[in-house]
């Protein structure tokens, strides 16, 4: 699989695999290591994380399992996320869902999330979502507290807009690598309100979550779902492609912005279908008609 390049030292593979649903998969320990080892033999190396992930369970589940094997920690890359606090029986003093991205908040769960995923470092860590309380500064000096450390080697954010990254970077003194975005085709914002063009601009490549709109797209009945599943099937069956999920992923790995889908399955023959999305070359006007399929207009 091919890997995508975010820093001098940093790559990722060309799909990486979301372990947001991990508690919900019910795998054993053993169960668990051996999907993280099929993943790496499809070529998928980069493993997406967020502190609240399956209520503060799911990185402890997936370090629990990479103990057993510490060797392969060397051969993939960690992603994790921080700046939400849940209503949890895990945090009884969280009286509400609300962001914190103080410095003691963001060392805090980066320190945690070394600690539940049983590594020394944390590839890359990302602000989870705009913070309208934020405090560029602390945040600033929490990440280069984390860097000077070695805890976290690269930063980025998630769901943020052009205005929110900009700021942001604008008080570090070294880059942030990615903004992990919602896109899909049935998610198609991004391409509109400048956050794509930022990517661009800024030599960015941007992670999407949610590539298949969390599995909506396959049960949509309205005109606008009907009106896509048809375009996309039309289209798998002129290319000869297995699943029309491969035609949703090679839309996004397509765009010339390198985007980076997270595929979210703990079924490995889903995965093993995404992988083929990789080798999928769309024509331009292929990509537009499932452009033109989600918009149900043309283009002007």
């Amino acid at each position: 699989m091919d890997r995508v390049k975010l820093s001098e030292n940093l790559e990722f593979s060309r799909l990486t695999h979301g372990m947001w649903r991990l508690a919900e998969w019910n795998m054993s320990a053993d169960a668990t290591l051996h999907f993280i080892e099929e993943c790496l033999e499809l070529g998928i190396t980069t493993f997406d994380h967020a502190d609240i992930y399956g209520n503060y369970s799911c990185e402890d589940l997936f370090g629990t399992a990479l103990a057993q094997k510490p060797s392969l920690r060397s051969k993939l890359q960690l992603v994790s996320k921080c700046g939400i606090k849940l209503i949890s029986s895990k945090h009884p003093e969280h009286k509400i869902k609300y962001y914190d991205t103080s410095k003691e908040h963001i060392v805090t769960s980066a320190e945690q999330s070394l600690k539940n995923l049983r590594t020394d470092h944390l590839d890359l860590l990302l602000i989870h979502r705009p913070d309208p309380y934020m405090n560029p500064e602390e945040v600033a000096e929490a990440f280069t507290q984390l860097k000077e450390e070695g805890k976290v080697i690269h930063f980025g954010v998630s769901n943020f807009t052009p205005s929110q990254f900009n700021m942001l970077q604008s008080y570090l003194g070294f880059p942030l690598v990615t903004n992990q975005i919602e896109i899909s085709v049935m998610a198609i914002e991004s391409f509109t309100n400048g956050t794509i063009d930022h990517c661009l601009e800024k030599r960015i490549p941007p992670m999407a979550w949610s590539p298949l709109e969390g599995g909506k797209f396959f049960h949509a009945s309205d005109e606008r779902g009907l009106r896509l599943r048809s375009t996309i099937e039309a289209i798998a069956k002129d290319l000869q492609v297995d699943s029309i999920d491969q035609i949703l992923y090679a839309w996004l790995l397509n765009h010339p912005a390198r985007i980076i889908p997270i595929v979210g399955s703990g079924n490995i023959d889903r995965v093993r279908s995404a992988v083929k999305s990789a080798d999928i070359q769309l024509s331009r006007q292929q990509w537009f008609e499932i452009l033109q399929s989600t918009t149900g207009k043309a283009v002007e």
